[in-house]
């Protein structure tokens, strides 16, 4: 059985690298709710209010993301899992390094601090 990592960061032939988010959603949540539950070794918790039908959920886990790591959520991009609760989305670290006022040594730590919980579990 291989193991899940929430944060991983994968190395592209073309020097740029990608950053994956693995997120598990649970949508139709209230809106107080609505946010970042909880960052594991294994995945991100995310709950959105939007239901899981038409891909409302899956245009609310990118705006919820967007609006916690600061980036446009033109930036994120689900790479797997659109009919899923389990979903890894993608960005390219470059974008994610652009936006932030002082560049990470370590992009995976920063991502961490930037998605502490926002909601209280």
């Amino acid at each position: 059985m291989s193991t899940r990592v929430a944060i991983s960061l994968i190395k592209q032939k073309s020097s740029t690298e990608i950053l994956q988010l693995r997120c598990h959603v649970r949508p139709g949540a209230s809106k107080a709710r609505e946010g970042v539950v909880a960052v594991t070794d294994e995945a991100i918790e995310l709950c959105v209010s939007a239901p899981p039908q038409d891909g409302k959920a899956n245009k609310a886990v990118l705006e919820v993301l967007g609006e916690a790591l600061g980036i446009p959520k033109s930036d994120l991009q689900i790479t797997h899992g659109l009919k899923s609760r389990d979903k890894t989305i993608s960005l390219s670290s470059a974008s994610f390094i652009s936006r932030q006022s002082n560049e990470a040594t370590d992009i995976i730590q920063c991502v961490k601090e930037k998605l502490r919980p926002t909601v209280p579990s």
